[in-house]
Order: structure tokens, then sequence, then C-alpha cells
């Protein structure tokens, strides 16, 4: 009789664990409806959540995409109306960022500069701009919901998503499926990437025209990667000091003069000083002439709040990290944050030359994982025991192979109604102003296309919509930028 209760237990486990095992929709729909006030006037939309499949060659899912869709109602004529298509980055990271505190229609509840508040939740977007374009937030594989599909034999084959290729690849073809669904071929396309999502979407604006014969009218750059553009050497370490300088300027840690200009005016200076003096001096390298190294290293002091010993400790290549952790050693001790420096970090020790840990997201993970946790389950109707990866097992990440800067540099090229626009924080130590600007010079070399090419700069950090001066700003930028990539009706696509 003790084995039969043994064996029944063990039945009733099994049973248990089985019954219990989390189910990867491949294909769902959920449908809500809600209205927002954005500059205002009431925009009724409704919102489609749920799960799209990857398909394989053969027509077998391969995988299930999360995705959310905010469409206004009652348009009339969908071929004028512009979708914007979004996209985070990491690689591994959530679309979350963008679509709660960004372009959609809620945002976060946090405070104006940005910092977590309790209560957590949502509130109404009025920046929206959702007024003028549909937006669909897309999760890549293992991130937010989204899930690869195991194999007969429960396998997953990695190489299919995660990689700088791969990754393109697979979303052009959901892509396809998800325009064709929603019937939006005629509809003007725009990508938003953020961060690894510029990669992403730099290389999606080629892989798209070419294998999807899809075209676009815009790409927007929101704090963009390298994109595949080198800047190795003495460039990399002179592009430092305009985020130097900008840092610096925030914690009021510069002399009295530069502390009084505005901070763009003083940018200005500092980059035309990184061109014209740092750079040529690094060139030189140890051949240097001591006088000069001293020169520069008193200007680098001046504009960085970092000592010229310091400087010159390091040959006058202090890296970012250690800047981090040395701005604000003597004052109080803080560090300041990689993504957003305006953020303070608190280590076990002043001594060392790395933060213990990155304080702006820590900040940002306060507030934005219980929001969207909620958000997804209570007002979108998304019902799942599967774990939201705010940051989901991606690695290792296949980067061989990145030219994003040149796919994006030829799908301008082949596209004359393809224009592109460039976002960034002066506070990003990550992905800083100064390499994004740089990005955009080197991007069209001939210059023929610079015209097609702007860039937009913010008093914040990484995800410069935080803040709420910010906010109001940017969206405005993309909707003045929508408005002027969209071709007059009937104009030609064709150079003259």
């Amino acid at each position: 009789m003790k084995y039969s209760y043994t064996l029944l237990a063990f039945l009733f486990l099994t049973m248990s664990l089985q019954a219990q095992k989390i189910e990867v929709p491949a294909d769902t729909t959920i449908v809500t409806e809600h209205v927002v006030n954005i500059k205002g006037q009431d925009i009724n939309y409704t919102a489609t959540t749920g799960m799209q499949p990857v398909w394989d060659d053969y027509g077998e899912p391969i995988a299930a995409l999360n995705y959310t869709f905010y469409e206004r109602k009652n348009i009339k004529n969908k071929e004028n109306r512009p979708l914007l298509i979004s996209f985070n980055g990491g690689p591994g990271s959530a679309s979350v960022w963008m679509h709660v505190a960004y372009t959609g229609p809620r945002v976060l509840k946090i405070d104006d500069e940005g910092f977590p508040i309790q209560p957590y939740g949502i509130k109404e977007n009025p920046h929206s701009i959702l007024d003028v374009a549909d937006v669909v937030y897309v999760n890549p594989v293992n991130t937010g919901y989204s899930r690869p599909i195991p194999d007969k034999e429960g396998k997953v084959d990695r190489e299919k998503f995660f990689g700088v290729q791969a990754d393109i690849k697979y979303l052009a073809e959901w892509l396809n499926t998800f325009v064709s669904r929603n019937d939006r071929w005629l509809s003007p396309k725009y990508l938003i990437g953020e961060s690894y999502g510029t990669t992403r979407v730099s290389g999606l604006a080629l892989e798209l025209q070419n294998s999807q014969w899809m075209y676009l009218n815009g790409v927007i750059l929101v704090s963009p990667t390298e994109i595949g553009i080198d800047r190795e050497g003495p460039v990399e370490v002179a592009n430092r000091l305009p985020y130097f300088a900008a840092a610096a300027w925030y914690h009021n840690m510069l002399s009295e003069d530069l502390q009084k200009q505005k901070l763009e005016n003083l940018l200005a200076e500092v980059e035309q000083y990184t061109i014209e003096e740092v750079l040529p001096g690094l060139v030189k390298g140890g051949f240097i002439n001591e006088g000069r190294k001293q020169e520069i290293a008193e200007k680098m002091s001046h504009y960085s709040g970092i000592s010229e010993k310091v400087l010159l400790q390091n040959n006058l290549e202090l890296s970012i990290p250690s800047f981090w952790k040395e701005l604000l050693r003597e004052k109080s001790g803080y560090t300041i944050g990689r993504l957003d420096s305006r953020y303070l970090g608190l280590d076990a020790k002043d001594a060392g030359d790395t933060p213990d840990y990155n304080a702006e997201l820590t900040s940002w993970l306060h507030s934005f994982t219980p929001a969207i946790n909620h958000y997804m389950k209570n007002e979108l109707n998304f019902k799942t025991d599967l774990k939201y990866y705010m940051f989901g097992p991606v690695h290792p990440w296949d980067r061989s192979g990145d030219n994003t800067g040149e796919n994006l540099r030829q799908a301008m090229a082949q596209n004359p109604n393809l224009d592109v626009m460039i976002q960034s924080g002066y506070f990003d130590g990550a992905t800083t102003y100064f390499n994004a600007k740089y990005s955009m010079w080197q991007l069209d070399p001939s210059g023929k296309m610079k015209d097609r090419l702007s860039f937009k700069g913010y008093e914040s950090g990484h995800m410069m919509y935080l803040r709420a001066e910010d906010l109001k700003n940017a969206n405005d930028d993309i909707r003045e930028f929508i408005e002027n990539s969209l071709p007059e009706d009937g104009a030609p696509a064709r150079y003259e």
C-alpha cells in the first residue's frame, strides 16, 4: 500500500508539472479600444496586441513575436496614414522603453526629470505621435513575451535569431507578414530604433528594400550605436571630450565662465577644439611635443572637469568608465550614470576606476518593470504566465558582418524618398551625442545626401524622452520629420 501511495503521488506530480507547462501561443490577436488626449484633441484608437509567427522556409512557425499595434480610428484613407515601426535595442532589450515612455499613447508615472515615483503605473501621453501616425512596437525573439518555438526534437536554432544579420533577416520577413495582414502596403512607412535598435533599423532599411521590396520614407535613429562605422584609435578617444564637457557642465564641475554658457554654445566650442586640436595631437601619440601635450591637457581639463594630472597619467586617453568614477570623486564621492550621467551612484569605495553599477539603469527598471507588466495584463488584456523579458537571453550575439551604416547609406541612395533623423541626449555616456554626429557625417562621405540627414540634441541622456521637456520636444521633432519627409501627391521619386 505504501508503494501505491508513492506511485500515485509521483503520477500526480508528473501530471501537475505537465499541466503547468507554459504554452507559447504562436498566433493570437487581442483588440481593445481606448482614447487619449493629444495636444488638446481626443484621439480614439484601437490597441492590438498578441503574437505573430516567424515562418521558416517551409511555412512552419519557428518563433512567436509579441507586438502591440496602435491605430487611430476613423481614418478613411490609410494609404495616406504613416506607419511607424518601433524597435529597442540591447541586443536583448524589449520594446518597453519607447512603448510606455516615448511615442505611445501611455507613459510612465515618473517625475519631470525621469526618476521613479510610487505608486507605480502609467498615464496618458499628451505628446504621443498617434495623432499623426500609427505605431507598432515589436519585441524580437527572447525579449518581452516573444519566444522561439522549438522544433520536433525540442531544439532551437540560435543562428536564425541571435546575430546582426540573422536579426535583420527574420525581422524583415516578419514585417512583410505584419504589413500584409494589416493592409498597410500603401502607407508611408518609418522605422525608429533606439540604441542597438539603430543597428537593427539601419540594416532593415536595405533588407526591406532588397528582399521584401518594401520602401521607406524615413528612419529615426535614437541614441545610435556605431552602426558599423569605424572610429578606433585617436578618433575614438578624441570623440569622448564633448560628452565629458556636457556631463561636467551638468554637475557644475567647470569654471564659472563655462558654467554660465548655454550648453549647446559650450558644446559647439568643445567640438571645434576636439576636431582641430585634440585629434591632431592624439594622432602623434608618444611623439607629440611635450609642451603641446601639456597645453592640450590643460584645455581638456578646462572642458572636462578632470585634473591635468589624471589626464597626463592616462596619456590624454581617459576611458569613459574612468570618467564616470573620477568626475565627482573629490567633490562628493558619487559616480555618474552610464546611459544618463545625470544619475548618481554610490560605490563601496571611492577608489577604483569603474563604477560598481549603472545608476541610471537600476532607476529605470524601478519604474518600467511594474508598469509594463501591469499595463499588458490589465489594460491591453494580454494574459500569460510567460515572464516579460526586460532583457532576455540572446547572447552570445554574432556581431560579425556589421555593415549597417553602409546598408543605410545604400538604402538612401536607392530611394530618393528616404530621409534619416538622429536624436541624442547630451548626457548619454554609452552612445554619446558626438559619436552620433560623427556617424551622421561619415554616413554619406560624398555629401550628396546631407540635406536628407538631420540631428536633434536634448539636455538629457540615452532615453531623452524620460525628461518631461524632452518628451514633448522629441515627439514634436518626429512629427516635423514625418511631415517634411512625406512627398507631395504625385511627386516622382527620382534624382534630377
